[in-house]
């Protein structure tokens, strides 16, 4: 589960402004990386103009994943993750940050404004936290947790289980055994009446 990108975007009325953007692209080669990150600003602008407003998405471009939410004022953001990343921690994760973007940036400048005017620094804070979607959402961690709860709880019931199977065999063998050693006694018995001297 990664996440690559997230963007934060004015839609305009003929096309999408970035407004602020992080990314986080070490699992690409150096060389990679610029055209990758071209790639992905491009992608975020172009879904931002065609997603309409108070609208989110999901758009699958290759092996990753472009959610988006656009909101009724035109403000958008984007986040790119690959297929394992739980959509729902993404949309959570794309509220987040356009709320508090919405508080921090005056909306005279989102139609402006670009990456070097707008001060919002959150951005890379975000991204690197929400990596692991376990640790920064809390239902996810929740259910990580009931996932793992429920894990041992089955591991205790199978163990119960065979300790009770293992007990069963061990009654059923001492009743054999007990069986056994009452004829073995008697015959011993026998043997030794006949041998009894006078």
């Amino acid at each position: 589960m990664k996440l690559y990108s997230l963007s934060v975007i004015f839609k305009g009325a003929t096309k999408a402004n970035l407004l602020k953007a992080a990314y986080d692209l070490s699992s690409f080669s150096f060389f990679q990386r610029s055209s990758v990150q071209e790639f992905m600003t491009f992608t975020s602008a172009l879904i931002v103009e065609r997603t309409s407003q108070g609208t989110r998405a999901s758009v699958k471009e290759q092996e990753y994943l472009c959610h988006v939410y656009v909101r009724n004022d035109n403000l958008g953001a984007v986040v790119i993750a690959d297929t394992e990343y739980p959509q729902r921690v993404c949309f959570t994760l794309l509220d987040k940050v356009l709320e508090e973007f919405s508080r921090q940036v005056d909306s005279i400048d989102w139609p402006s404004g670009s990456p070097e005017t707008i001060n919002y620094k959150a951005l890379d804070i975000h991204l690197s936290k929400y990596q692991n979607p376990r640790e920064a959402d809390a239902m996810t961690k929740v259910q990580a947790e009931l996932d793992e709860t429920k894990i041992i709880l089955h591991n205790t019931m199978e163990s119960l289980l065979e300790r009770g199977e293992k007990l069963d065999d061990l009654v059923a063998k001492s009743e054999h055994l007990g069986n056994q050693s009452k004829a073995f006694y008697k015959t011993a018995r026998k043997q030794n009446s006949c041998c009894e001297i006078m």
